[in-house]
């Protein structure tokens, strides 16, 4: 089945709600700022927008049906997105094509989560079912253990090292430094970044996110009404989504990106070497690895080499998490999932903080769900300027 295009569809609007470490307020809170922050982008009225879509982990008891009431909201479509980092992505693809059927003119994409001091317990105690009966009550709470797991066998079938995983870390923090939301604010050396205390074998400290609360949010609309509200856009050339991949694999060695990526590049009529930069969701550095291999950029296996070969850095080779990522700028729950969204809308539209020299193309990756040995979500979308 050959799929539409996406012509005459943008995304623009790119917003975030600084992140703080700890926050009092409720998820629907920080949301309802987001929206605010859309509004005011736009130049909009709030019920100019007809369709929402939203992710977040803690705005239980409340979905996104809930949210409507809370900010006074009517939309004709709506969508609730659980898929933590994959969410951003997917969050794109459905708002493009609501508002390519007719069923809502401006789609609000939505993500951000509070985090009280306890949140992050509660949040993991009560992921999944695999974390409730199989995980948790071993004392393997959260992703680390599970992404230790994932991370130790990459490394005995790549030859991967921590020095690799560490470039990465430390070209995201330079990245970072400019970026004035992140959490992150001091330099990261390899020397530091070696040395740090470990969490779970083969993990240390640097290779975990930090939860926070914050939001990010952008805009879905037709191209014809970005440009009569004068707004910069991006137009969207391909994105694909998958579930529960490859579940014969004993372990995650490949993401579901692999099963459409042929699709992904002829969808939108470039290949890898045309992307000028990469936004790959990063709670841990062995994700980026993956990305990397089942994007196209290098052959399986061979990340560790391609890593050795570029700078990552936004004025340097293959600029990489130009927002500094997750792991410099934090992990607001499931606005994790929109952290490179936001970004590469800025790249693209020339309002970043770290702008890439000349950028055309960019992909953003999304990967989220992890259950004890896989993540069961992942998608990718490709980018362009408006002009492109």
């Amino acid at each position: 089945m050959k799929r539409l295009s996406y012509d005459g569809v943008v995304a623009a609007a790119p917003i975030t709600v600084p992140y703080v470490r700890y926050s009092v307020e409720s998820a629907h809170w920080w949301l309802g700022r987001a929206l605010r922050g859309l509004v005011q982008s736009a130049g909009i009225e709030k019920h100019d927008i007809d369709g929402m879509c939203v992710s977040s982990f803690t705005l239980a008891p409340d979905t996104a049906v809930g949210l409507t009431q809370h900010l006074g909201m009517s939309p004709r479509w709506l969508d609730h997105i659980p898929m933590g980092g994959a969410s951003g992505v997917i969050g794109l693809r459905r708002a493009a094509r609501a508002v390519q059927a007719g069923d809502a003119g401006i789609v609000a994409c939505l993500a951000g989560d509070t985090n009280h001091v306890d949140s992050f317990r509660h949040t993991v105690s009560q992921f999944s079912r695999f974390a409730q009966d199989g995980v948790y009550p071993y004392g393997a709470g959260g992703p680390n253990a599970s992404f230790a797991l994932l991370t130790r066998h990459y490394m005995r079938t790549t030859g991967a090292t921590r020095e690799d995983f560490g470039r990465l870390c430390v070209a995201q923090r330079e990245n970072a430094l400019r970026n004035p939301h992140a959490l992150m604010k001091k330099p990261l050396s390899l020397e530091q970044y070696l040395a740090a205390r470990e969490i779970t074998a083969p993990i240390h400290l640097f290779d975990c996110v930090m939860p926070c609360a914050g939001a990010d949010a952008f805009l879905v609309m037709r191209e014809d009404r970005a440009l009569e509200l004068d707004l910069p856009y991006v137009r969207i050339l391909s994105t694909i989504e998958r579930h529960n991949a490859w579940p014969e694999d004993p372990i995650q060695v490949r993401g579901g990106w692999t099963m459409d990526l042929e699709e992904f590049y002829e969808h939108a009529q470039v290949a890898p070497q045309d992307v000028d930069f990469m936004q790959a969701y990063d709670d841990y550095p062995v994700i980026n690895m993956m990305q990397l291999e089942d994007l196209g950029f290098c052959e399986k296996g061979q990340a560790p080499d391609f890593v050795r070969r570029h700078s990552f850095t936004f004025d340097g080779s293959f600029p990489f998490n130009t927002s500094g990522g997750q792991l410099s700028a934090g992990q607001a729950g499931a606005a994790g999932g929109y952290l490179g969204m936001v970004e590469a809308l800025r790249q693209l539209t020339d309002q970043a903080n770290a702008q890439v020299r000349d950028a055309r193309v960019g992909l953003v990756s999304g990967f989220g769900m992890i259950n004890y040995d896989r993540g069961l979500c992942t998608a990718a979308a490709l980018l362009a300027r408006s002009d492109t």
